[in-house]
C-alpha cells in the first residue's frame, strides 16, 4: 500500500503541457492573448461570486483557481497575464475580493501551473503549490491582520493555527492538482 501511494506521488505527470515548439505567428500570438484576457475575466467573475451572491457564491468563488491554472500551466507569462488581469477586473468588479485573490486563489493558480510546466510529478508540485497557499494565508492572517479565516482564528500569531494552515494548504493543493490535471486532459482532448 505504501510503495504504491509513493509511486503515485512520484511518477511523471500524465499531461503534457508543454508550449508548442517553434516561432509562433501573429495568428497565434492574438489567439493567445485573447485565451489570456477571457481566463482572466473568469477568474475574476468567479473570484467576485462570493460578495456577487452571498451563500452559494463562496462555493462558487474558490473555482477562480482554475482558469489561472491553466494560463500559468501554458506558460508563466500567459498565467501572469491572467492573474493581472484579474487583478485589474476585480478593482472594478468587486475591489473587496482585491485582497483575497491575490494571496490564495490566484498565487495557488500560479503556483500550481509553475509547479506543473516547472517540476513534473505531484508531490514536487503539491508542496510548491502548499508552501506558496500557505504563505499567502500566513501574510492575509498576520502580516495584513485581515481575518480571512473568520473569527474561529485569531490574528495573533499561533503555532498551531500556522501547522493547521500548512496542513490545509497541501491537502487543498493536492485537491487541486488532481481536478486541474483532469481538466487539462478533458481540454487535451476534446481539441
Amino acid at each position: 500500500m505504501l510503495k504504491g501511494w509513493l509511486h503515485y506521488w512520484g511518477r511523471p505527470l500524465p499531461v503534457d503541457v508543454s508550449p508548442a515548439e517553434g516561432k509562433p505567428g501573429a495568428g497565434d500570438q492574438t489567439k493567445r492573448l485573447v485565451t489570456v484576457a477571457l481566463l482572466g475575466a473568469l477568474s475574476a467573475l468567479l473570484q467576485s461570486a462570493g460578495g456577487l451572491l452571498p451563500g452559494p457564491g463562496f462555493l462558487i468563488s474558490p473555482l477562480a483557481t482554475a482558469p489561472v491554472v491553466l494560463a500559468s500551466a501554458v506558460s508563466i507569462r500567459s498565467g501572469l497575464g491572467s492573474f493581472l488581469t484579474a487583478l485589474v477586473l476585480l478593482v472594478i468588479v468587486q475591489p473587496s475580493e482585491l485582497i483575497v485573490f491575490p494571496f490564495t486563489t490566484g498565487l495557488l493558480g500560479i503556483a500550481l501551473g509553475y509547479g506543473i510546466h516547472r517540476f513534473g510529478n505531484r508531490a514536487k508540485v503539491v508542496t510548491f503549490a502548499a508552501c506558496a497557499l500557505a504563505i499567502g494565508i500566513v501574510l492575509l492572517v498576520y502580516g495584513l491582520r485581515f481575518p480571512i479565516l473568520g473569527p474561529s482564528v485569531a490574528t495573533d500569531f499561533r503555532i498551531s493555527a500556522v501547522v493547521a494552515i500548512v496542513l490545509f494548504s497541501w491537502v487543498y493543493s493536492a485537491i487541486w492538482l488532481e481536478a486541474s490535471l483532469r481538466l487539462m486532459s478533458k481540454i487535451k482532448k476534446s481539441i
